[in-house]
């Protein structure tokens, strides 16, 4: 009888659960487009299969074939000596398989072996694109799931039948997988989120899980280090249902009055660790982002979760708190900081941090509820594919907008650099290595350059052309220039923001040709009588006859005695003109200095004797009194 209501609250559990993270999945695509034949000429969607090693941000062209025999790709094609495993077209071989009687993962890997480059698996049912996910642990063998790596593809069964039907006829079907919109990539910087988990005895899946995040590690932190991207770590938790949270079950699996659980590692509830303990070292991992974020190192997650997997696995019985808090110690994080943020997980109180872990595990948007474990999150949208550090790191690297991707993007693996095969069809100054192409990630790009601080317009295809000031000094401005005779022309000006034009005694486009102009035959220079004239390159030389002389600017001889006598007369005209100077200043001088003199000597005798003027005055004085 407990055995039977163990069984009840266990079934109820689960069904908890599953409505927890099950309310709203969302099937990621990309696109699908045949080139051929003209009859299927269209673009159409297909699912991402959430195994092998989807093409972010690339393409992949193929030509499909499909099987006259194990169609369903159940068993191994290598036993098949009678399969014909070429496209007949030099592409890589699409297999286009039907679905059912074994998981999507053994198709894929059955197509693998015998060659193929992707697999396509036409769906047998009339129904809404689904998400072809890996089998669960321990109803299929699992040893070769890490070694997919090919691409997979659900399509409907209308489009199945029809590149069925156009290879019966036979037609040629070639198709191109494009993944470069699968994932927004809308600016310079990545926010990108895994749903993980702590505990270490799930199997397979656990143990690609740690060697991902040992392997990621490195990278990832760079990225983080220099501001390219943003990551948040989350843990799914679920919840016990009111009428069982006394149960046995739910205080084995869950916290804080069973608001949050987690399955027991072992789904054995009487040894080993415990579902609450997984919950609890969840929620100390998601403190230690948390102080460590907020510290301005959110990177030393990295560190604390792959050093936590070493030194504190379940196996050695090392899933502790003491061997938790070392880890935390160790990486100079504040121990009482964490211990805050867990708080009383025993408590019947609600903890900030898991409830908004488990507020966070609801999809908004184009990104749908979390429900795979683990689960990662690229730019709003959930990835697909194999979990390992390349291929996530072709996903992330899809996430950056064109041109803004740190150079770990770029490097050889990662992606094909398509400006190195005839410059990526862009424009090229070969003379100075100055091109418009720039390889990115989701491939090259034509854009005018940026060089030396000098900014090149055009469409970055056919022409490109600096401007600015600077312009003269980088590849003289891509302008004409050359050198003979001991000179130098250029058809670059520096007080021109851009253009080119031929110097004076050259006539061309200024850009490739500048040719020298001959005056002399065109008589547009030294045309005075009895003139001789010879060109030079870029200019000319002009000879008068006699004892002439020629003036450039007037284009005019004249007499070489001309100068002296021009000179010495008016060097006597300026002495002439001081002379006369000279002498009205005497005179002005000798006229001031009389004049002064006379105005004295009066002053003085009119103290010792009377002038007749004073004498009559003298004279009328007393009659003026009568």
């Amino acid at each position: 009888m407990m055995e039977g209501k163990s069984g009840l609250v266990m079934c109820v559990l689960f069904l908890l659960m599953c409505e927890s993270t099950l309310g709203r999945f969302v099937v990621e695509k990309n696109s699908l487009r045949v080139t051929s034949p003209q009859s299927l000429k269209e673009t159409y969607e297909c699912a991402i299969g959430n195994f092998g090693v989807p093409q972010y941000g690339g393409t992949l062209a193929g030509a499909v074939v499909y099987p006259k025999s194990n169609q369903k790709a159940c068993k191994s094609f290598t036993d098949d000596v009678s399969f014909n495993f070429k496209s007949g077209a030099g592409l890589p071989v699409f297999l286009l398989v039907d679905r059912g009687d074994c998981y999507f993962t053994l198709k894929a890997w059955n197509a693998q072996k015998a060659g193929a480059a992707a697999i396509l698996v036409a769906d047998d049912r009339p129904e809404p694109l689904i998400t072809m996910d890996t089998p669960e642990e321990g109803h299929a063998r699992s040893d070769y799931l890490q070694n997919i790596s090919i691409p997979s593809a659900l399509i409907s069964q209308s489009l199945g039948e029809a590149i069925k039907n156009a290879l019966e006829k036979p037609e040629m079907v070639k198709v191109n997988l494009d993944w470069r919109e699968a994932l927004p990539h809308p600016d310079d910087r990545v926010e990108y989120e895994f749903w993980t988990n702590s505990n270490d005895e799930c199997g397979p899946k656990c143990d690609s899980q740690k060697q991902f995040l040992k392997d990621f590690k490195g990278v990832a932190q760079i990225l983080e280090k220099k501001g390219y991207t943003q990551f948040t770590p989350h843990y799914i938790t679920w919840y016990c249902p009111e009428a069982f949270i006394l149960s046995k079950q739910c205080k084995s699996q869950c916290i804080n009055n069973g608001r949050y659980c987690a399955p027991d590692p072992d789904d054995d509830f009487s040894r080993g660790y415990q579902g609450k303990d997984v919950v609890v070292q969840n929620l100390r991992q998601a403190c230690f982002y948390k102080v460590a974020n907020e510290s301005g190192k959110p990177w030393l997650w990295w560190d604390y979760v792959t050093d936590f997997a070493i030194r504190c696995p379940m196996k050695e019985e090392k899933y502790t708190k003491e061997c938790a808090e070392d880890v935390v110690a160790s990486l100079g994080v504040d121990v009482k900081k964490i211990r805050e943020c867990v708080g009383d997980t025993e408590a019947d109180v609600e903890n900030r941090v898991l409830m908004a872990e488990q507020r966070a595990q609801i999809g908004k948007g184009a990104r749908g509820d979390v429900t795979i474990l683990p689960t990662l999150i690229i730019n709003n949208r959930q990835y697909r594919g194999k979990l390992d550090k390349g291929t996530v790191l072709k996903a992330v690297c899809s996430g950056f907008e064109e041109t803004t991707e740190p150079s770990i993007c770029l490097r050889d693996g990662i992606e094909t650099n398509e400006c190195m095969e005839n410059n990526g069809g862009c424009w090229i100054d070969k003379a100075s290595n100055i091109t418009a192409c720039r390889d990115t990630f989701r491939g090259r790009v034509c854009q005018c350059p940026i060089v030396q601080g000098v900014k090149f317009f055009g469409d970055g295809y056919r022409h490109c052309e600096a401007s600015g000031a600077l312009r003269c000094g980088l590849n003289n401005g891509g302008c004409w220039k050359d050198s003979q005779q001991g000179r130098t022309y250029s058809a670059c000006i520096d007080d021109r923001t851009k253009g080119c034009k031929c110097p004076p005694g050259f006539k061309g486009d200024g850009v490739k040709n500048c040719e020298d102009i001959d005056e002399c035959e065109e008589k547009t220079a030294c045309q005075c009588p009895d003139c001789k004239c010879k060109n030079t390159w870029g200019s000319y030389e002009c000879q008068c006859g006699g004892d002439l002389l020629y003036i450039r600017e007037h284009d005019a001889c004249i007499s070489k005695d001309a100068r002296p006598r021009v000179g010495w007369g008016f060097v006597w005209l300026v002495v002439l003109g001081l002379a006369v100077a000279g002498g009205v200043a005497y005179a002005f001088y000798k006229y001031r200095i009389r004049t002064y003199m006379d105005s004295e000597i009066r002053a003085i005798m009119a103290q010792y004797m009377p002038l007749d003027n004073q004498a009559e005055v003298a004279a009328q004085g007393p009659n003026r009194n009568v």
